[in-house]
């Protein structure tokens, strides 16, 4: 079988993909990238391909690897080219879409090609940078930005910066729009500080920090768009028989996307590409999506987790096919997490937002395990739930009794029944999990001792854990102690029912 390549694609041998035409191989190159990574494949590159198939954007991407070998190896054989397959549900319709990708021009690496990394400043037809080095690459560290490469991310970006500063004379009007995708809060600021920290450090005059500081738009931005990667051998095989082709790159990717800049109307006709996919959101406070994804995504992820897990489901996907476990999740999102949201929210916003959340939760392309969720649990709930579950009860005056459920299941999964070497581990239904979090050895020690209402009320009283006595919110305390005890004594799926039953109940009545 033939490999992907810009000769096959441009004789046409499949239908089963979306092609790329001969015209979009001589668009100029207009982005420099930072990763190789598939969450760049299968978000801005994609939008950047899409926009260019539409004659938009119409400009190709340069992009930087900091390691040789690896995928360079990879996009060098297939002309840089990639199949992104798109699969999940939209409108709760099954969405099957394979698109082959040609925004790429060439892949550098920095670590060998670092003077034609450096070349690329001086192209006057330039306008963006992208970049995500993981987490960890927005870090203040020692760094000679005279170096070929510079260590770190920001020193890299620091070093082609003030060459470009000095191919065009300090030119304010050759500054960039530049978007990292890290997934940090205010990853825009953050990375902005450092440059200018690094550029004081390698004593670089003031004329070009003046011109870094003003001619440039360093924006925060936000990404959310599952992006599994390479699919596994049985589907990569099936891929490549319907296609008709190899594809070492070939990459798996959800439908839904988001990727909300922090811009001006200068940003937004810089990256035209924002007119081709709704998902796609440049304005001057993106406050709101991230409140959207933290409460309502990440928020119902984290406290349905346990629950799902005691009830039996290992998958995110899973517990959306149990009707009991949909439910919960459902409402949990709509009816508690969603008013609780400390930010102000069209009603109609967030309720659309639900919707889409709903359909990712079902994608069957998709395996999220409950287990991976649970990682880091109680901080998780700190930082996601905490927030959503003080402004609900200071605003309605109620108990969340979804969260409460949440809650009380939260504390039954933390139950370390054994410990080896680090590690605390549960038991469900006569089989071992790891409790993956810090605080494993103080819930073991609690469920060693106490009842459930009084662990549930150290618990809730710790402020060190939750920055807040949750044993203020009135009620709360006691509506979770009662979900765990019901659960201790009748099981997740028992309490669901329950729950469930309770409020089919209540809208009888009002009815």
């Amino acid at each position: 079988m033939p490999q992907l390549s810009k000769s096959l694609v441009l004789s046409a041998p499949t239908t089963a993909a979306a092609l790329p035409t001969a015209a979009q191989f001589e668009l100029p190159e207009k982005v420099l990238q930072f990763g190789t990574g598939v969450l760049l494949r299968g978000l801005p590159d994609y939008l950047i391909d899409k926009a260019n198939r539409q004659g938009v954007f119409n400009g190709r991407i340069v992009v930087v690897k900091s390691t040789g070998g690896g995928d360079l190896d990879a996009f060098t054989q297939q002309d840089n080219l990639y199949t992104l397959a798109i699969r999940g549900i939209a409108d709760e319709q099954i969405v099957e879409e394979n698109v082959v990708c040609s925004a790429i021009s060439r892949v550098l690496s920095a670590k060998t090609q670092w003077a034609e990394v450096l070349a690329c400043a001086a192209n006057p037809e330039l306008t963006v940078v992208l970049s995500n080095t993981t987490e960890v690459g927005i870090e203040l560290v020692a760094d000679d930005v005279s170096q070929s490469p510079p260590v770190s991310f920001p020193g890299k970006l620091l070093a082609f910066l003030h060459a470009r500063y000095q191919a065009f004379q300090g030119d304010k009007a050759k500054g960039l729009v530049i978007v990292p995708t890290e997934l940090i809060v205010d990853n825009g600021t953050k990375l902005e500080a450092i440059l200018l920290e690094q550029a004081h450090r390698n004593n670089l005059d003031a004329e070009f920090i003046d011109w870094l500081e003003t001619a440039n738009s360093i924006c925060n931005s936000l990404v959310d768009r599952i992006v599994p990667g390479r699919p596994d051998t049985a589907m990569q095989t099936s891929l490549s028989e319907q296609l008709g082709y190899e594809d070492e790159l070939l990459t798996m990717s959800e439908v839904y996307t988001l990727w909300a800049i922090q811009g001006n109307e200068h940003v937004k006709s810089v990256l035209s590409f924002e007119q081709v996919d709704a998902g796609v959101i440049v304005q001057p406070n993106i406050t709101l999506f991230r409140e959207l994804k933290l409460r309502l995504l990440n928020g119902t992820h984290t406290l349905s987790c346990g629950l799902a897990f005691l009830a039996g489901a290992n998958t995110v996907r899973e517990a959306m096919e149990n009707q009991l476990l949909a439910g919960f999740v459902h409402n949990l999102m709509l009816a508690d997490l969603l008013p609780g949201i400390p930010y102000a929210v069209d009603e109609k916003t967030g309720q659309r937002f639900g919707m889409q959340v709903l359909d990712r939760f079902r994608n069957p392309y998709i395996e999220h395990r409950w287990l991976s969720i649970s990682l880091n649990y109680s901080a998780k709930l700190q930082m996601r739930v905490v927030p959503a579950l003080l402004h609900y009860a200071k605003k309605l005056e109620a108990v969340p009794h979804y969260v409460a459920l949440g809650f009380a299941a939260y504390l039954l999964f933390m139950r370390g029944t054994r410990q080896e070497g680090s590690v605390w581990y549960g038991e469900n239904n006569g089989t071992e999990y790891p409790i993956q979090d810090e605080k494993a050895s103080y819930f073991a020690d609690l469920w060693s001792r106490l009842e459930p209402e009084e662990l549930t009320r150290t618990v809730l009283h710790n402020t060190s854990l939750w920055g807040h006595d949750l044993l203020t919110i009135p009620g709360f305390a006691a509506s979770v102690s009662n979900y765990l005890k019901h659960l201790l004594e009748h099981g997740a799926q028992a309490t669901v029912a329950k729950v469930l039953n309770k409020t089919v109940a209540r809208q009888e009545v009002a009815e």
